[in-house]
């Protein structure tokens, strides 16, 4: 089943036809047929209709002068006799006597005179459910299916069998199916799921308020009215679309569920609201394209080509009304009481419009009520309606009995103008058109396509000429190649021979200046033995010189023997030098565990001789607001500071959380934690860089117990306002949440927890802490359940949430809470009621801190808090809190307004 949330109004664009209903329908069936007025009633008919207040709009009457008149079908049910009644009127006969085969009921004045009422149909208590629905709904069902709208109606006296006629779901045996499942299975088999479509609407009339049943949270549904046709909408309703009888029958049960009832003496399980069951029918119809287009007169061309399909829209609306009641009879009292007075209210306005419409009367109070306005369409407008009143037989109730059968006599009398409401569908259309213009653009590339092969082809045979055009010139060069290469060659072969004469000549020559030749090498020789010799004496000042540079070299390594001897010296002082400072270190060593111990054994002296429960374990620091319980037997712990101050210094001891050795950095980590617990030594920590040191080692170390020591040294300096600023500045909130994601151990996570609810108290940080994960790292903490992890979860919560509280009403905060979208409000919600007080008390703080800023009260509600709340003010042992809770209560409009909606009485 898909649920869609629709406007319910019809759309604007699409051209609305109503079509006269066919006269031929009357012989549909024996079942099926319309029962009208005599022509004598049409004209006061339309009168009334054109007149002010009326139920069809005088322009719609205007033009549908074919519309046909349909009247209003009653017919009567009578109940069997219950238990109680048996019993109590058994001395006595029915009040009625029903005469099925001639529609007739005769109703008893006394023993000897009764009156004498004809109804479309009358049902004896021995009738079974499908033959009430078959002269009752059916035809009204196979008129929605033609394109009318309908209605099926159920008046009658509380506890007479409305609600058994109309909704029941035949669970337990299908004969005891009511009027909206049979409906249902008509409407289904009939249409086409492909084309056709069922949506439904399930709401009921409250104390004069329109109220979803599919949607308990939608209960102030308007009315919306067409200003032209004068329908009427339901917009806000929510509307589901059905596809099988499963799913139908599915929303009944939830829309059952909702319904509000109540135990009177006439019924133990009586309806306090109308119900009203909309059916929306879209069905499309075959062979209108022509019809339609004939009517509208001429058209062009592409209008013709391109007609839309038909699609008929109609409803079938089924009222169950609640039940009218007397007062004294009923026993209503209290709120029953005012419910009971809605409902004869409305009813009372019902009985007065169909009786303006039975005396054909010029103003019809259809605004006097909601149910009224619902119901415009089915008493005096379009729709075709069957009412069934039901009865009961006992005499007791003669005075019900008769006001209801006088309800369906005026009913009787009321006459509608059927009509079919039909649409041109475009989405239709549309995809129509959209298939058209696919095949075009198929047929367009295809054309493209073709256009493409021809320019291939077209290309192919130029590239062919062209290539057969540069075959033909490349052969036309090569003959001209050949010609010129041929007489190239016999040039060369005539220069050649020129050459060879001109060399002859050349030798020739040659021997005659072959004698002055060898006087010129002579010369030249003895000009390169004059060089040579030069040459002999520049290498040899070269020598010279490399022999000076050699004996230079050789000074100058004598020089750097030297110096090596001095740097070994140096080498040795340094080792020894080296010696005596790790001697130092195993002193410094031997001193920082001798304090360590000092410290773990006064800690373990205050857990025997104190009653206050110390923090943490037995190394873990000890938390500075713990030392003013301390007393006199801190003093030895501050007195072995003191000493190590004096005889150590802050300075090594710090550098000692550098070591390499574990066992050093873990008695070094837990000095510094106890050195940190007093507010005199955090200022001189913070400025060495003690900070820094500790947010190291919680990034670089894998030892559990090193993350917990830190972690308590660093929750120690959070007291402090200037530090916190410090730590967030530093990454340190990142690092305390990735040390909560690893740790396992719940000392750990206590320390960790108790460092975060401390930086949690700084107004001016929690975006930036609730924006590096602090938030979520309390949340995830919570895995760990011991309750002292627990307890400081708890106590950085509501530091949070005061501050937030605080930032409210300083006007520098406007939206929702960080806590509840990081979804700590469960947690809050689940443990509010917790058996630790340390928890309780915190998390109670922070539920009335959260709870003073209105834009916070919507989310809580939804999770519970609420209840919460109202127990803190009455059963919480801190006067503050439960003042605190009270007053939040009292001032908060949306809490206010829960609380009146469940009906608890808080002020």
């Amino acid at each position: 089943m898909s649920v869609s949330y629709r406007n319910g109004t019809l759309p604007k664009g699409p051209l609305k036809v109503d079509r006269p209903l066919s006269m031929n329908l009357s012989t549909k069936s024996s079942s099926g047929s319309f029962k009208s007025k005599n022509s004598g009633h049409a004209p006061a008919s339309a009168t009334r209709r054109k007149s002010t207040g009326s139920v069809v709009n005088s322009a719609v009457n205007a033009k549908d002068d074919n519309s046909v008149s349909g009247r209003v079908r009653v017919a009567v049910r009578l109940r069997p006799r219950n238990a109680e009644e048996m019993e109590s009127d058994a001395d006595f006969a029915d009040c009625v006597e029903l005469q099925p085969e001639l529609k007739r009921l005769k109703l008893r004045r006394n023993n000897w005179d009764s009156d004498t009422y004809e109804f479309d149909e009358v049902l004896t208590e021995f009738s079974s459910q499908k033959r009430v629905y078959e002269v009752v709904a059916k035809p009204v069902v196979e008129s929605v299916l033609d394109g009318y709208n309908g209605t099926v109606m159920a008046y009658g006296q509380t506890g007479t069998g409305k609600t058994y006629t109309l909704g029941r779901l035949g669970e337990e045996d299908t004969a005891d199916r009511g009027i909206m499942v049979r409906a249902m299975e008509d409407i289904l088999a009939e249409i086409t799921p492909e084309k056709d479509s069922i949506s439904v609407s399930y709401f009921q009339l409250y104390m004069e308020s329109i109220q979803d049943l599919l949607n308990p949270m939608n209960d102030n549904i308007s009315i919306v009215e067409d200003p032209k046709t004068g329908d009427v909408s339901l917009p806000g309703a929510t509307t589901v679309d059905i596809r099988d009888q499963k799913s139908f029958l599915e929303l009944l049960r939830v829309g059952e569920a909702h319904r509000f009832a109540a135990n009177t003496k006439l019924n133990t399980e009586s309806s306090r609201s109308h119900a009203m069951l909309m059916v929306h029918v879209e069905r499309s119809v075959k062979g209108r394209d022509s019809a339609i287009s004939s009517e509208n007169g001429s058209a062009s061309h592409t209008a013709k080509a391109f007609k839309p399909p038909v699609v008929r829209k109609s409803k079938l609306v089924v009222v169950d009304l609640a039940g009218s009641e007397r007062i004294d009879k009923s026993g209503s009292e209290a709120h029953t009481l005012e419910e009971a007075k809605s409902i004869n209210l409305s009813l009372s306005a019902l009985g007065k419009c169909i009786n303006a419409l039975a005396e054909n009367s010029a103003h019809v109070p259809v605004r006097d009520s909601k149910l009224t306005r619902l119901l415009r369409d089915s008493f005096g407008g379009t729709a075709r309606t069957s009412l069934v009143i039901t009865i009961g037989p006992s005499p007791r109730h003669r005075g019900e009995t008769a006001s209801t059968i006088m309800f369906g006599q005026r009913a009787m009398k009321v006459e509608n103008m059927l009509k079919i409401k039909e649409e041109f569908d475009y989405k239709s259309l549309s995809r129509r058109l959209e298939m058209q213009l696919e095949k075009q653009i198929a047929e367009h590339e295809r054309q493209q396509k073709g256009f493409k092969d021809d320019i291939e082809r077209i290309t192919r045979e130029a590239q062919i000429r062209i290539t057969e055009a540069e075959k033909g010139y490349a052969e036309a060069l090569e003959r001209e190649r050949s010609r010129y290469q041929n007489d190239y060659m016999d040039a060369i072969s005539k220069l050649e021979e020129q050459w060879a004469a001109n060399k002859q000549k050349q030798e020739n020559e040659k021997a005659k200046s072959s004698m002055l030749s060898a006087s010129l090498e002579v010369a030249e020789l003895k000009k390169l033995f004059e060089n040579e010799t030069i040459s002999r004496k520049v290498a040899e000042e070269e020598i010279d010189n490399l022999k000076n540079q050699l004996a230079q070299w050789k000074r100058s390594e004598a020089a750097g023997n030297s110096e090596i001897l001095k740097l070994r010296k140096m080498l040795e002082d340094e080792k020894c030098q080296k010696a005596k400072l790790e001697e130092e270190i195993a002193v410094l060593r031997n001193q920082l565990m001798q304090l360590s111990f000092e410290a773990d054994e006064t800690r373990r002296n205050l857990d025997r001789g104190e009653t206050v429960k110390l923090p943490g374990t037995l190394d873990s620091p000890i938390p500075p607001f713990m030392h003013q319980h301390l007393g006199d037997s801190g003093n030895g712990e501050k007195a072995s500071m003191a000493k190590l101050f004096e005889q150590v210094g802050l300075q090594k001891i710090l550098s000692l959380l550098e070591s390499e050795d574990a066992d050093v950095q873990i008695h070094a980590v837990k000095v510094v934690a106890n050195l940190a617990a007093e507010e005199a030594n955090q200022e001189r920590i913070v400025k060495a860089g003690g900070l820094k040191s500790l947010l190291t080692l919680l990034r670089s170390s894998n030892d559990e117990t090193i993350h917990r020591v830190a972690a308590g040294a660093i929750a120690n300096l959070a007291m402090n306002e200037t530090n916190q600023e410090l730590i967030m500045s530093q990454g340190g909130i990142s690092l305390l949440s990735i040390t909560a994601a690893k740790a396992e151990d719940p000392q750990t996570l206590r320390m960790v927890a108790g460092a975060i609810a401390n930086l949690c108290g700084n107004e001016k940080l929690q975006p930036k802490l609730r924006g590096e994960g602090g938030v979520k790292a309390l949340l995830g903490m919570v895995r760990c359940r011991h309750p002292d992890v627990l307890a400081q979860v708890a106590r950085g919560i509501a530091n949070f949430a005061k501050c937030e509280s605080r930032a409210y009403t300083q006007g520098s905060k406007t939206g929702k809470s960080l806590l509840i979208e990081d979804g700590t409000l469960p947690w809050i919600v689940q443990n509010a009621n917790n058996e630790a007080s340390p928890i309780r008390r915190h998390i109670e703080l922070a539920l009335c801190h959260l709870a003073q800023h209105e834009i916070n009260a919507k989310d809580m509600i939804k999770v519970g808090a609420l209840w919460e709340l109202v127990r803190i003010s009455r059963d919480c042992s801190r006067d503050d809190i439960r003042t605190l809770a009270y007053r939040t209560l009292t001032s908060s409009p949306s809490f206010q307004a829960e609380l009146k909606r469940l009906r608890i009485d808080y002020g």
